[in-house]
C-alpha cells in the first residue's frame, strides 16, 4: 500500500498546482484582452465612419454653395445685359431719327463708355456700332 501523506502538498504538487493557476490566468487575460482589442477596434471604425460622413456632408453642402453661387452669378449678368440692352434701346429711341454727325457720335462714345464700364461685351458693341454706323 502506498503511503498518503498528510498536510501540506509536496515539492511537485505544489508545482503541479502552481502552473495550473498561472495556466488559467493566462488563458483568462488573454480572453480579456483580446475582448478589449475587439472593443476598441470595433469603436475606432465607428469613430472612423462617423468622420468619413461627416467629411462627405461638409463636401456635399459646399459643392451645393457653390452650385448656387454660379446660379447666382449667371442671374445677376443675364440681368445686366437686359439693363443694358434696355437702356441702349431707350437712348436710340429717345434719339432723333436725323441722324446729324454729331448725334452719331454721341451715341459712340456712350457705346464706348458702357463698354469700358463692362455694362456691353464686345460683341454687343461691335453689333451697336455696326447698326449705328450702318
Amino acid at each position: 500500500m502506498p503511503l498518503r501523506r498528510i498536510g501540506r502538498p509536496g515539492l511537485i504538487g505544489m508545482a503541479a498546482r502552481t502552473a495550473v493557476v498561472a495556466g488559467t490566468a493566462s488563458a483568462v487575460a488573454g480572453g480579456v484582452q483580446h475582448h478589449q482589442q475587439q472593443k476598441y477596434q470595433a469603436q475606432a471604425d465607428q469613430q472612423a465612419a462617423e468622420q468619413q460622413q461627416a467629411y462627405e456632408q461638409q463636401q456635399a453642402a459646399a459643392q451645393q454653395q457653390q452650385y448656387e453661387q454660379q446660379q447666382q452669378q449667371a442671374k445677376m449678368q443675364q440681368m445686366a445685359q437686359e439693363a443694358a440692352a434696355q437702356q441702349l434701346a431707350a437712348q436710340q429711341q429717345a434719339a432723333p431719327a436725323a441722324g446729324g454727325g454729331d448725334d452719331m457720335m454721341a451715341q459712340l462714345q456712350q457705346l464706348a463708355t458702357l463698354h469700358t464700364q463692362g455694362v456691353l461685351t464686345d460683341d454687343e458693341f461691335a453689333a451697336a456700332k455696326a447698326k449705328l454706323l450702318g
